[in-house]
């Protein structure tokens, strides 16, 4: 399993943790902390970052995201593990679950406001900023399987949202980019730096219940069969995982589920789509 916990990051958890919605696909919102309102001819000093430390761990936390990050230095706080929920968006009560949809749904507050002043040098977007320790925060965020893309493409100071996008693909999506929000931030970003090694596929699509039980012969039973093997749940397996359904396919999936911490009909042996997310995503 990935970190919870973004490597280097100081930690500051906050105990209000909350599930996501894990049959999304993953993902992370960026934003930035707009802490003052400043102009290309009257720019302003960049806060502290531990202003903004003390404010999301007290009068702040309703809004906390997982990571505080400082693009001039480098460093980061973390505020809740990536298995979380964070605080950071508007999550309206019987609407589309923002702070929850995916896997994971990492949200980065970026410390930094348009015309900000740092060392006597005036910044108007995060994209022209020395963006330090941004290539730590993707390896984590692709530690997690999330894509290298902008699902509604690269941020601006507009304002763009679609909710099937959001609900359908994984990627990094902009607090303008999100359901029921109405903020602009980031603006444009920087260009993520390349990754060292090449992506890992995603999962395979669930086949569908149907496919498992007496009697069924498909390729979907071998895969099952394969990841069970590679995941350490084979040991009634005799000879080894086949085409056809089989107890000891069933057996070996309980033991799986009940690994999980499920019981009664929920570890019966038959993978529904939250066993099979489970079994090739971890």
């Amino acid at each position: 399993m990935p970190d919870l916990w973004l490597p280097g990051a100081e930690r500051h958890p906050l105990t209000d943790t909350a599930p996501t919605e894990t049959q999304y696909a993953p993902r992370v919102i960026w934003h930035i902390t707009w802490d003052r309102n400043a102009t290309a001819t009257k720019p302003a000093d960049l806060v502290p970052f531990d202003n903004l430390v003390r404010y999301f761990t007290s009068a702040g936390r309703s809004a906390a995201p997982h990571l505080l990050w400082d693009p001039f230095t480098g460093r980061t706080a973390q505020f809740y593990p990536a298995n979380s929920r964070s605080k950071s968006v508007v999550d309206v009560a019987g609407g589309t679950r923002t702070n929850r949809t995916g896997r994971v749904c990492l949200q980065v507050e970026t410390l930094f406001f348009p015309n900000c002043r740092v060392n006597g040098r005036t910044y108007a977007t995060v994209r022209d900023t020395p963006a330090k320790g941004l290539d730590k925060i993707l390896a984590w965020t692709r530690s997690w399987k999330v894509p290298d893309t902008w699902p509604m493409g690269a941020p601006t100071w507009s304002a763009k949202r679609n909710e099937h996008t959001w609900r359908t693909e994984g990627g990094h999506y902009g607090h303008s980019q999100v359901p029921e929000n109405t903020h602009t931030d980031p603006g444009p970003m920087p260009k993520w730096p390349t990754s060292t090694t090449a992506p890992k596929p995603g999962p395979p699509p669930f086949p569908g219940r149907d496919a498992f039980g007496p009697g069924r012969t498909n390729a979907s039973i071998l895969l099952l069969g394969q990841q069970l093997v590679r995941r350490g749940y084979s040991k009634h397996y005799v000879v080894g995982p086949s085409r056809t359904w089989g107890e000891a396919d069933r057996r070996n999936t309980a033991d799986f589920q009940r690994a999980q911490g499920w019981s009664g009909s929920d570890a019966d042996g038959y993978p529904g789509p939250q066993t099979w997310s489970r079994l090739f995503n971890n």
